[in-house]
This record gives C-alpha cells, sequence and structure tokens, in this order.
C-alpha cells in the first residue's frame, strides 16, 4: 500500500507528459471490432469480405471518436487552420494540380514496383493485389476533390507530393531534395507494410472465426491457442487500419519517416521477403526445438500456467497497437504515445514479443537431445532479440528529434516501473565492490 501512495505520489508532482492519441480511441475501435468478431463468429462468416469488414468495425468508431469526442482535426499537428479564410480555389488549385501528378506519379511508381517484384504475385499476397487492384480507380477519382478541400485549408500546401510534381512538370530547381527524400521514405513505408498488412488479413481471420466453440474450450491449451490467435487478430486489424489512415484531417499523416538507414535494415529483416528469423534463414533458432506443449505434455497445471502467461504477454502485444488508435505504422513518426503500456516501458510490444518466443519455443531444450543445437538456437534467439533492440534504439534516435519525445523519456526514466528496474539493477551492479586479486 505504500508503494502505491509513493507511486500516486510521484505522478501527481511529476505528471506524464499527454499523449497524442486519447484512451477513448483504442477502446471504441476495440469494441467494434469484437463486436463484429461476435457477430460473424455466429453466423460462421469466415470469407475475405468479413475480414475486411471487420478493418471497418475497427476503423469508423475510431475515426468518429476522434473527429467528434477528440476533435483531432482542430490540432495544430495537421497543418490546417479552421480559423484562417479559405485560400482561394484560383491560388490553391495550380497547387493541386501540382500535388495530384505527383501523388499519382507516386502511385504508378508503387505499382510497377509491386509488378515487378515476384513474391507479390504469390501465396497470400495476391489477395494484397487484387484488392490494391479493385481500389486503385476509386482512390484516383477521390484523390481529385480531396486534395483540392485540402489545399485550400493548409497552412502550407506544397508537401512532398507537391514537389515531386514539380519534377513531373519539369520544374525541377522548384523541388526541395529533402522534401522528395522524405516523401519517397514516407510512401515507401506505406506501400511496403500495407500490402504486407493486408495479405495476412484473412488468413488470420479464419483462425479466429472458424473454430467451433466447444473446440476452443474442450482443454487450457486449446482455450490459449485461440486467445492467442484472437490477440493477433486484434494487432493486425489495428496495424492495418493505422496504415490506411495516414491521413492530415485526422491528425494521422506521417509526420516524418526513418531518415537511418540502421532503421530500416533492422525493421526490414523482421518482414518478407528480407525477414532473417523464418526457416532457413540465418536467425532460424527452431532447428530441432518444439512448442511448449509439447515439453509440458503430462503436466496440465504447468502447461495451463503457461499458456495463461502466454495469453498475457500477447495481450500486452496486441494492447501496445490499440494505443495507437489508428496512428499505428513502423518506421514513422505519427505523434507520441505515452499512456497504456507505454507509460510502463517505451517498447511493449518488442518485449513482450521477445519473451513470448522464448516461453513458447523453449530454445533452451531440444528434441535432438543435442547440447550443440541448445547452445546455437540460444544464441539465435538472443540474437533476434538484439535485433529488437537494435530497431528500438533506431527509433528513439528518430523519434528524439522531436521534444516531445525528449519530455516522454525523461519521465520514463524517472517513473515508470521497468526502466526504473533497469537503473536499479544497473546501479546495483556497478555499486558491487570489485574484488581484490
Amino acid at each position: 500500500m505504500n508503494a502505491e501512495l509513493k507511486i500516486a505520489a510521484r505522478t501527481r508532482d511529476d505528471p506524464r507528459p499527454r499523449s497524442a492519441v486519447s484512451t477513448g480511441v483504442g477502446l471504441v475501435g476495440l469494441a467494434g471490432l469484437l463486436a463484429w468478431t461476435w457477430t460473424a463468429r455466429a453466423y460462421g462468416m469466415t470469407g475475405p469480405l468479413a475480414a475486411l469488414t471487420a478493418l471497418l468495425a475497427c476503423g469508423v468508431p475510431m475515426v468518429l471518436w476522434s473527429l467528434l469526442v477528440d476533435k483531432v482535426h482542430r490540432n495544430p499537428s495537421t497543418g490546417i487552420d479552421w480559423t484562417r479564410p479559405l485560400r482561394p480555389r484560383a491560388e490553391s488549385l495550380d497547387i493541386s494540380i501540382a500535388k495530384i501528378a505527383g501523388l499519382w506519379t507516386t502511385w504508378a511508381v508503387i505499382g510497377a514496383i509491386y509488378c515487378l517484384c515476384r513474391w507479390y504475385w504469390d501465396g497470400p499476397y495476391l489477395f494484397s493485389m487484387q484488392l490494391l487492384g479493385y481500389a486503385a480507380v476509386p482512390l484516383l477519382v477521390l484523390s481529385v476533390p480531396y486534395v483540392i478541400w485540402l489545399d485550400r485549408r493548409l497552412v502550407e500546401p506544397r508537401d512532398g507530393a507537391w514537389h515531386v510534381g514539380q519534377l513531373v512538370a519539369g520544374r525541377g530547381r522548384l523541388a526541395d531534395p529533402e522534401q522528395l527524400r522524405e516523401h519517397c521514405r514516407s510512401w515507401t513505408v506505406k506501400a511496403f507494410f500495407l500490402a504486407f498488412m493486408l495479405s495476412i488479413v484473412p488468413g488470420n481471420w479464419v483462425q479466429v472465426i472458424e473454430p467451433a466453440a466447444a473446440d476452443i474450450a474442450r482443454n487450457p491449451v486449446a482455450l490459449a491457442n485461440w486467445l492467442i490467435g484472437l490477440m493477433f487478430l486484434v494487432d493486425v486489424s489495428f496495424a492495418t487500419v493505422g496504415y490506411v489512415l495516414t491521413l492530415k484531417p485526422l491528425d494521422a499523416h506521417i509526420r516524418s519517416a526513418n531518415p537511418y538507414v540502421a532503421g530500416w535494415v533492422s525493421a526490414l529483416i523482421c518482414y518478407p521477403p528480407f525477414i532473417l528469423m523464418n526457416s532457413g534463414g540465418p536467425l532460424d533458432y527452431h532447428h530441432g526445438t518444439a512448442d511448449w506443449v509439447y515439453w509440458l505434455e503430462g503436466y496440465p497445471l504447468a502447461m495451463a500456467l503457461l499458456g495463461l502467461v502466454l495469453v498475457f504477454l500477447t495481450a500486452v502485444y496486441a494492447w501496445a497497437t490499440v494505443a495507437f488508435g489508428f496512428r499505428f505504422s513502423n518506421l514513422t513518426h505519427r505523434g507520441i504515445l505515452t499512456h497504456g503500456p507505454y507509460a510502463w516501458t517505451k517498447h511493449p510490444a518488442y518485449v513482450s514479443k521477445t519473451t513470448f518466443w522464448w516461453l513458447s519455443t523453449m530454445p533452451f531444450l531440444a528434441t535432438t537431445g543435442s547440447l550443440v543445437d541448445v547452445i546455437r538456437n540460444c544464441a539465435l534467439l538472443t540474437a533476434v532479440a538484439g535485433v529488437y533492440y537494435w530497431r528500438a534504439r533506431t527509433e528513439e534516435k528518430h523519434l528524439s528529434a522531436d521534444p516531445a519525445y525528449r519530455d516522454y523519456a525523461a519521465w520514463m526514466e524517472r517513473n515508470a516501473p521497468i526502466p526504473r528496474l533497469v537503473n536499479s539493477i544497473g546501479r546495483m551492479i556497478r555499486s558491487r565492490p570489485v574484488p581484490a586479486e
């Protein structure tokens, strides 16, 4: 009780910096998603259309909450000043035409890359390509009135798309190289990760909707595996919505994409086709391993307890994505989060994910009975954890350009439980006396 009072007093004296996203956004999105999931299970809707409807069930409530309750469209960070008179249409139209040309050129380049890269035309990626193909014409049409409407309201409408438009029009001397680089980085992030997220939506959906209630409840292992699948459904749905809704009126635009090569390398090696952790990859830590169910067979209590821990870790992982609302995105800055699991550690998803892998895979045990396999698998999983530590450091380096993140990081060092624990352990290690020789 005394510890809780001390924490409460410390929080009053040193309040947590304001989060760019409210708690309510994630909660209404989660409520909509779970309601649709329950409905789909009741009626056996396992198809891809039902999976896409889940994205709407998740995204629409978040958009409504953000606009009607949080009023995010009035945030200065949107770049929109609603109090100033509209820019004359004649003045903004030339800007809009250049932006539309730049935007369409960007999309054409992305489409060409999709066509050239063969992995986009095999397996689950086929769904992404079909869906993006269906969306292409509506996006082209809707982009025209959207850009014209937005440019009359933006304080500075000449963004990266406008600078690309200058190149297209042969006026490259007007294009700012840094704006062009930022534009390319931002759209590369969106194109790469949106295609990946869309590709895994249908398969993830089926895993949650298809199992019968009796099969889910037949034993703790089945229940744990289904709940883990449900947590991944939440994560995938929120993340996909986040990659779609990169819109300035929602204050969800990409403010900056990570400019560091190390950040891109450390992130991309965790995703196909560059992933290093898959079977046969350089960081494949699964040789001679079996999952937790194999090793705990015959120990039902231990199996149930570990299943509970794994569900908890996956829930933390999903919570870390829910906290973003519709702003989740790798390699980008879209506002600083300080609430939910981000009040405990700066990287809750990475901490929970790597811990889950250690406990679920148990690389310290090998079905081959080989000590070499044990050592190799543990070393490789340690390397995988190192990759995520590397990612975390590059993300911090990128975000530290924003004073809001520096304030948040400093507050975390002073108040957050996990950083305080790590710092305490570090101080204890450093203060140990060195034995005399």
